[in-house]
């Protein structure tokens, strides 16, 4: 890998009439993200211009989006999204929660001390400025980044967990979903995955199920985000991408930052998953439903 070579070949693709895309695509594709922060470096100081900037002027549209999403550092990129979720028009809740039921404690860390440097204001306080009641608990909880990440599971406590969650929801009038934010947002996952067995053997039905009949709108989407993405991570990414393609019109900003910000951790599982929950493959997925230069970065990004 040479970074001289990779911005030299960018700057001849943007270069003089016309832009060749299947030449940013093919350098920006190759590279994993620290080698185009690399580049966008090595740009500036052998050519003495802003690579994001050259980008911007010769691009436009989804492909743009995905390009600059590509040349963006991780935990920057989820606080660029996530701040467009707080602040573009109108609140785009299934980002927030996308990005808050799936990230570490520590990239959740580093997302709040760069949300802050970026805009001043904590993510925390934009979250409740722009969000209400219990959704906007459930987000603050995650937003925390404080979840026990061991993998000591307490039997006692997991059928105490369980038999909690069962009075906070089916057994009474009314729901606790107090009781439900605490123990899904603060249980270690090993913990939390007992728990939900213990829990079917109680309720006879699945925690999902429950939180589906007693929950609604975005509390319940973001309950269910937190569990599945305990269960299965790849499976949550893949229901998101297969959501975000089905029926009518695309959701663009959910495809682009699902296979932007997983395509260098778990795409691979992404793709497995997908797969066997939908009978086809991502590939032939994304295929049948984007075009042009977006549709090739895009398969790019997804491989086989």
């Amino acid at each position: 890998f040479s970074a001289e070579q990779e911005a030299q070949a960018l700057r001849k693709a943007m270069k003089g009439f016309g832009t060749d895309e299947d030449a940013i695509i093919e350098t920006l594709t190759k590279l994993n993200v620290s080698q185009r922060q690399q580049v966008l470096i090595t740009y500036k100081s052998t050519i003495g211009r802003d690579l994001i900037d050259d980008l911007k002027s010769e691009l436009s549209g989804n492909f743009e989006n995905v390009i600059i999403g590509l040349m963006t550092p991780t935990v920057m990129y989820d606080v660029h999204e996530l701040r467009r979720a707080l602040k573009g028009a109108g609140t785009d809740e299934g980002c927030l929660i996308e990005i808050l039921a799936s990230r570490t404690n520590a990239e959740i860390r580093h997302i709040n001390e760069n949300y802050k440097l970026q805009y001043g204001s904590t993510l925390e306080d934009d979250i409740v400025s722009d969000t209400s009641s219990m959704f906007r608990r459930v987000l603050v909880s995650l937003a925390t980044g404080n979840r026990d990440e061991g993998t000591f599971v307490d039997e006692a406590l997991a059928q105490q967990d369980a038999q909690c969650l069962y009075e906070a929801g089916e057994k009474k009038w009314g729901t606790d979903e107090v009781q439900f934010m605490s123990i899904l947002c603060t249980r270690n996952r090993c913990h939390l995955l007992r728990v939900f067995d213990v829990y079917r053997g109680i309720a006879n039905k699945d925690i999902t199920e429950s939180i589906k009949s007693e929950m609604s709108g975005d509390l319940e989407d973001a309950l269910l985000a937190v569990v599945k993405c305990l269960r299965n991570k790849p499976a949550y990414f893949a229901e998101r991408l297969y959501k975000s393609m089905k029926g009518l019109g695309t959701d663009d900003s959910t495809l682009i930052r699902v296979m932007v910000s997983r395509s260098e951790i778990d795409m691979l599982y992404i793709r497995r998953e997908f797969l066997a929950m939908y009978g086809k493959s991502l590939h032939s997925f994304i295929k049948g439903d984007c075009s042009g230069d977006y549709r090739k970065v895009l398969l790019r990004l997804c491989g086989g």
